[in-house]
């Protein structure tokens, strides 16, 4: 009897410091496209993850707490993030998970999150994802309604009034070509042509033709590379001037590369990131952009993309949850994010709550245009 007490004395004290150090880590996982074709997005918010969990320990972590991120690629394959984000949840047991990179696999994978009950912050930017609101699902790019919104003001204060869109088949596509179908008849503009491309297109000059038929007043292509870059391509083949948008969802140096010359002129919504340099002093962002912008590039050798400001908000999320609420309890944290107001991030300013899990509205978009291979602020 007096063995058996002292075994489940010896258990009870095990259990404790096995608790005690766990508490002592910030455990959270992340699931990204490091791989494949959305790499673009997913090698810099990886890249970004990996500098701020190095700076941060080194300055003492969060709250006294090492901060561990365990990412895994999900190589932009939709098998192999469902199977990413299940061993996070049920084998690491993560307090919280970044990602995906993609809309696609992001809406893939939400439904795991509330049986958990463990918060997801995605990367990726569809509406769908935090409309209608879960509880445990956040997002933070700003969203496809707040790009299309920037991008129909500008069209609008140009005096063009019949559009022409051209999206991508995939979950980003889908999720942009709903709010341009809504929000053009809505503004009181006229959609006057509505094609669509698959991911792996290579050629897209058949939907550019039947577009140059109809005369727009500009066409909006919404994707991500590859195909944006085709679709800038086959314009300049075809000799098509008509004026031409791109959504956010290309806002980083690659496109430039892909698309060549026939990137020139192009205009596009993007973050302020994309043009740190251009952001006036005394912005609220301007500071950890600067800051940013100058670490990472020291790092790796290049200024981050849009994209990598996705998980460092994530972070920044994450950890302003966690110091207000002083716990790393999964529901703790899930609280404490809906509270956060004003903060400052590489994608904008952030205000959550019960009702708005990007904390994001237009503001956070600059339009940008391409001016000899270079990003210019136009708005």
């Amino acid at each position: 009897m007096k063995m058996a007490r002292a075994a489940a004395i010896v258990l009870a004290l095990l259990t404790f410091l096995g608790c005690s150090k766990e508490s002592d880590t910030l455990k959270v996982g992340a699931v990204l496209s490091v791989t494949g074709p959305a790499s673009f997005l997913g090698e810099p918010e990886k890249n970004t993850l990996l500098m701020l969990q190095d700076e941060i320990n080194a300055a003492g972590g969060v709250d006294g707490r090492k901060l561990e991120v365990i990412i895994y690629d999900d190589e932009t394959d939709v098998n192999k993030c469902v199977m990413a984000a299940k061993k996070l949840i049920e084998k690491d047991k993560v307090v919280a998970v970044f990602g995906p990179s993609t809309s696609g696999n992001t809406l893939a994978i939400t439904k795991f999150f509330a049986p958990a009950k463990i918060p997801l912050i995605s990367c990726a930017a569809a509406e769908k994802i935090v409309k209608p609101v879960d509880p445990w699902v956040f997002n933070t790019p700003s969203l496809d309604r707040h790009a299309a919104g920037k991008i129909l003001a500008d069209a609008k204060k140009k005096g063009y009034t019949k559009l022409a869109i051209l999206t991508v088949s995939d979950g980003f596509g889908q999720a942009g070509r709903a709010v341009l179908q809504e929000l053009i008849p809505a503004q009181g503009l006229t959609l006057l042509a509505d094609e669509v491309y698959g991911p792996k297109d290579t050629d897209m000059s058949a939907q550019l033709t039947k577009i140059k038929a109809l005369a727009p007043d500009a066409i909006i292509c919404w994707g991500t590379n590859p195909g944006p870059a085709v679709v800038a391509r086959n314009r300049t083949q075809l000799g098509i001037t008509t004026p031409l948008y791109m959504s956010h969802g290309v806002a980083s140096k690659k496109f430039i590369e892909l698309a060549g010359e026939s990137a020139e002129g192009l205009v596009l919504p993007a973050g302020r990131l994309l043009a740190a340099d251009q952001v006036p002093d005394g912005h609220p962002q301007k500071a950890l952009l600067t800051k940013y912008v100058a670490d990472y590039t020291k790092r790796f050798g290049a200024a981050p993309a849009t994209f990598g400001g996705h998980t460092y908000d994530a972070l920044q999320l994450l950890i302003t949850a966690v110091k207000a609420g002083k716990s790393i309890k999964p529901q703790d944290i899930r609280d404490n994010l809906e509270k956060i107001k004003g903060m400052p991030g590489a994608g904008g300013v952030y205000t959550m709550s019960p009702e708005n899990h990007n904390g994001l509205d237009e503001s956070a978009f600059f339009m940008v245009t391409i001016e000899k291979g270079e990003w210019k602020v136009v708005d």
